[in-house]
């Protein structure tokens, strides 16, 4: 059975992602990478010669990469195996998009929860 592996990233809407991540910076010491992302490194227990990373990026509060709902965030879920993962949701009867987008930092699928909550699944290319 494949099961997520880990937190890939928290994704929410603000009113204004630029002054929000500003303050994350000045108050929490937080240090974006690139406009309103922050990427948190981190090495798991059982595999601690493999690097991994979360991220966490504020989104406009009109966008529509959530999904079709109103729902002020989306949880990102890292995944050994994308497409497995995939076919064991649809086999489960779980709305999943159609879509699968290739990046140069990994793969990504989506699916909704019994609520609306779109979820965004992540195979992370290699050494991320």
């Amino acid at each position: 059975m494949e099961r997520v592996t880990g937190i890939g990233g928290i994704f929410f809407k603000a009113n204004d992602p630029e002054q929000l991540t500003a303050w994350y910076q000045t108050h929490l010491g937080f240090m974006p990478e690139s406009a309103n992302v922050v990427t948190f490194q981190w090495r798991a227990d059982d595999q601690p010669m493999q690097a991994g990373s979360t991220v966490w990026s504020p989104f406009p509060s009109g966008t529509t990469y959530f999904g079709p709902n109103a729902k002020p965030f989306m949880i990102n879920y890292r995944v050994a195996n994308l497409d497995r993962m995939l076919a064991q949701l649809r086999d489960a009867g779980v709305s999943v998009d159609a879509e699968i987008a290739e990046l140069p930092f990994g793969r990504f699928g989506w699916c909704f929860d019994p609520e609306g909550n779109r979820i965004e699944l992540w195979e992370p290319a290699e050494g991320l």
